[in-house]
């Protein structure tokens, strides 16, 4: 019988860098629709936002889908990823309700080789490949520094 990876399996190996580029995706406790509500999506952005101006983590791409956070980031110099990504998630709690999210998250560490304009765009099209749009630009919830 096959084994299911427990959340604290997806912390296993986990190396954070500061300075390092990650791709986070967060999801919404039993994958529930609340940032399919306008003003819960918002909320989270301006959390998102907020990171920017404590210097902790800079902002390069999100998208924030009905049950799920993609976002692609520049940890601070003296930030640590799991506490960066528990921040964030604590504070959207604080402002939109408790057990907002699911435990854990899934991080990818992104290379400096990588092509950091490349995977904004495609997160930003998320919302196009899931059918929720038929073009980026008529999804609210989504910016990006290159596109």
């Amino acid at each position: 019988m096959e084994q299911r990876p427990h959340t604290s399996h997806l912390r296993t190996g986990r190396y954070s860098q500061s300075g390092g580029v990650y791709l986070v995706t967060a999801v919404t406790a039993n994958r529930k629709p609340v940032f399919a509500d306008f003003d819960a999506a918002r909320k989270l952005i301006g959390v998102l936002h907020h990171r920017d101006y404590a210097d902790r983590a800079a902002t390069m791409a999100f998208v924030v889908m009905p049950d799920h956070l993609h976002w692609l980031f520049q940890l601070g110099n003296t930030e640590a990823l799991s506490p960066c990504v528990q921040r964030v998630k604590s504070m959207s709690s604080k402002l939109i309700g408790p057990h907002l999210w699911q435990k854990g998250f899934h991080d990818r560490a992104i290379r400096r080789e990588d092509d950091l304009p490349a995977i904004a765009r495609y997160i930003v099209a998320n919302p196009v490949r899931a059918g929720v749009v038929n073009r980026v630009g008529l999804y609210p919830h989504w910016d990006a520094i290159w596109i």
